[in-house]
């Protein structure tokens, strides 16, 4: 207990910050010291990737999904055609037009190989907030082919307004799902990415595949900085 507090103690100090009239008494609502946990442990979680690396539960009985197996109608109005060279599913069924804008730069792209729209794919990803356990559905999966032999895959998210719902969401993502996966071997690299303008969504795309193609280059060439921290700026299976 003595350590948790000190901990906790060096969160409030440091690390929380009030405003728009909030006050730290605040936190002693239940839900609100919950969210405040969360951010603590996920914290602790990332700062020891290395030595105490998270492991992925999967589901005994499903543990790996494919496009080959969706087939299902849908009565939304909002779909985009989907190149048949780089989706499986000939439909991508849009939450909104914002959706749309990315299929289009995806479809578009040299080194995108295949992506799918997480509609009724079964992709899920548990999530904690004021105590309560959830999961929420990333928007689009991405196959990038960064110079690898294997594909990198990239879990999107297409998001406007960022609540503090969204937080949590992208907190858990980054912090327990994709290190998760790339830890449990067998699923290929997987890294995570949030596009929030909708105007921006071809250049950061651009600056996101760059990226991971000079991080492969680096990491071939055995960049010791790469090397060190091969969980967090290379993911490998």
């Amino acid at each position: 207990f003595g350590r948790i507090k000190r901990i906790v103690d060096q969160w409030l100090a440091e690390c929380l910050k009030c405003s728009g009239g909030t006050y730290r008494a605040q936190l002693l609502y239940r839900e609100l010291a919950d969210m405040a946990c969360e951010r603590v442990a996920a914290a602790i979680t990332r700062s020891h990737m290395d030595d105490r690396p998270v492991k992925a539960i999967l589901d005994p009985f499903n543990q790996m999904g494919s496009t080959s197996q969706v087939n299902f109608t849908t009565s939304k109005k909002l779909l985009w055609h989907t190149d048949s060279n780089k989706c499986h599913v000939n439909y991508a069924v849009l939450d909104s037009n914002w959706e749309g804008e990315f299929c289009r730069v995806v479809e578009r792209h040299p080194k995108v190989k295949a992506y799918v729209k997480n509609h009724n794919l079964g992709l899920e990803v548990p999530y904690r907030i004021g105590g309560d356990t959830r999961t929420y559905l990333p928007d689009f999966i991405v196959q990038v082919d960064d110079g690898k032999e294997d594909l990198l895959n990239v879990v999107v998210e297409i998001k406007g307004y960022k609540g503090e719902n969204a937080k949590v969401k992208k907190e858990a993502l980054e912090t327990m799902w994709v290190p998760g996966v790339n830890n449990s071997g067998g699923f290929g690299r997987c890294i995570s990415a949030e596009f929030t303008e909708v105007y921006e969504f071809e250049s950061a795309f651009d600056d996101l595949v760059a990226q991971a193609i000079k991080q492969a280059g680096d990491y071939a060439l055995g960049d010791p900085a790469l090397q060190s921290t091969s969980g967090e700026a290379a993911p490998s299976a």
